[in-house]
């Protein structure tokens, strides 16, 4: 080790260690300290860490919140770490909004206002200002996290407040907000619509946008994150018949989409997009004992080959994508907390 370049050693070797491992390695002398704190060595840490093991599952309740490891083998959750709040907050308070390569979008539901923060270092920034620029209304507002082409992490905040819509982009780079032109529908505007959280995928922001669960319009906006340009596209072709959900999710750098519908007894198909098209993956048969009040959510997905299922109630279910459909989705373990996220552990800070 002792012939082996610096160089080697830091971006060869280092760059795949845990980052909570890289967080000790700052401390062997000021020479590590100052090479890992480096953007091109977070920037290859990052894309080694962005693998299943280095998935963990963070649960927030009234009094505490958690981080646990998922044991994808057993479906599983191991043993819990307590982690606390570098922010101050209430019982209650804490909303997840969004994630990205171990940052998380959070809103403080007493203040609104929105932070940055990544767990797994504890550092955290506030993204509020005194111009009013940073803060969150639940069920008016949408959220996402991207990177653009020059590595600088963005946030893109929409809000609708009194029939006006404004679309503001937050630079990690500058600690500023902007606002952009957001061109497309006028009814976009009605608090009937309901916006999702924004899901990164091979250079843009997907949101869907949808008037109401029971009939109504549904499709999906398109942010391209270098031209910050808008486009819609079409929803998958799904029946309209009583409930219709849509969740976005990021496999591989391909955008999928689990479209859930029925009422009492709920269908799952499986899309993925293919330029501004749809395409059937997987079809799930009528599953009864998810009934209308256990409506699921796609939580994560782990590179062995399963979806993971989280109910609102806190049920986690699977989905193997290699069995037949009427063997594939089965309840696999239960888990206290109703709110949290799923995450990978990273050294990326919330700022530069």
């Amino acid at each position: 080790m002792a012939d082996l370049p610096i160089h080697t050693i830091v971006f060869e070797i280092l760059t795949r260690l845990p980052a909570k491992d890289v967080g000790r390695s700052k401390s062997v002398c000021k020479q590590w300290y100052a090479l890992l704190s480096t953007q091109d060595f977070v920037r290859i840490h990052c894309s080694r860490s962005l693998v299943s093991s280095n998935q963990r599952v963070l649960l927030i309740d009234d009094l505490m919140c958690s981080v646990r490891p998922i044991i994808s083998k057993s479906n599983d959750y191991g043993p819990s770490s307590i982690v606390t709040f570098p922010f101050h907050h209430q019982n209650n308070d804490v909303s997840i909004l969004s994630h990205l390569n171990g940052l998380l979008g959070v809103c403080l539901n007493h203040t609104y206002e929105l932070l940055l923060w990544n767990p797994t270092t504890t550092a955290f920034k506030r993204l509020s200002t005194p111009d009013s620029h940073g803060f969150y209304i639940n069920n008016l507002d949408a959220v996402g996290l991207y990177v653009d082409a020059d590595d600088d992490y963005k946030v893109l905040h929409i809000k609708r407040r009194s029939g006006v819509l404004g679309v503001y982009v937050y630079s990690r780079e500058v600690d500023s907000w902007r606002n952009i032109p957001f061109i497309t529908r006028q009814e976009y505007l009605s608090p009937h619509f309901n916006w999702s959280a924004g899901t990164f995928c091979g250079g843009t922001l997907y949101f869907t946008v949808c008037e109401c669960w029971l009939g109504g319009t549904k499709r999906v906006i398109c942010f391209d994150v270098n031209s910050e340009q808008f486009k819609e596209i079409s929803f998958p072709p799904v029946p309209s018949i009583g409930m219709v959900q849509g969740v976005l999710v990021n496999v591989k750098n391909e955008l999928h989409m689990f479209a859930s519908t029925g009422m009492f007894d709920m269908t799952i198909d499986l899309w993925t997009l293919q330029g501004d098209y749809w395409i059937k993956v997987l079809s799930c048969p009528p599953i009864p004992p998810i009934s209308l009040s256990l409506w699921c959510d796609i939580t994560h997905y782990v590179t062995n080959g399963n979806w993971f299922v989280m109910t609102k109630l806190g049920k986690l279910f699977t989905i193997e994508m290699d069995m037949k459909p009427f063997e594939c989705f089965y309840p696999v373990s239960w888990f206290r907390g109703f709110k949290g996220a799923v995450f990978v552990q990273t050294i990326v800070s919330p700022s530069i």
